[in-house]
């Protein structure tokens, strides 16, 4: 079965979800994870705690949060398994729908990419 990432990206500083879509995501997330949909996944806490590590020209560096450049986050994952693309397309919207419904001032996009389970192939140099 091809597993799925779904992500949330939405402005920084969108503030807390209110707990009508806490209650209803509690349901969904349950639900899916009954029928073996839902595998993993969770809220992100925000960019002011994130570390990154910046790769340039054969160089590494550290870069600790805040951001100032950062407008659109991501706020949460999951990690999905379906039977069909067609059937996590669907999943897909479905969770999107919840926040339109539980949180409608909030904007966002909802994603769905595809795990690769094959190990990917070397660059020629």
């Amino acid at each position: 079965m091809p597993r799925f990432m779904g992500f949330v990206r939405m402005e920084e500083g969108s503030g807390a979800p209110p707990q009508a879509l806490f209650e209803a995501m509690d349901t969904y997330i349950g639900e899916q994870a009954a029928k073996g949909v839902f595998l993993d996944g969770g809220g992100l806490f925000g960019t002011e705690d994130a570390v990154n590590f910046v790769v340039r020209k054969g160089e590494t560096s550290r870069v600790d949060g805040p951001y100032a450049e950062a407008k659109e986050v991501v706020g949460g994952f999951a990690i999905l398994q379906y039977d069909t693309l067609e059937e996590a397309i669907a999943g897909q919207a479905e969770f999107a729908e919840l926040h339109a419904k539980y949180w409608p001032e909030c904007s966002m996009v909802a994603t769905l990419r595809q795990i690769s389970e094959a190990p990917p192939e070397a660059a020629d140099a």
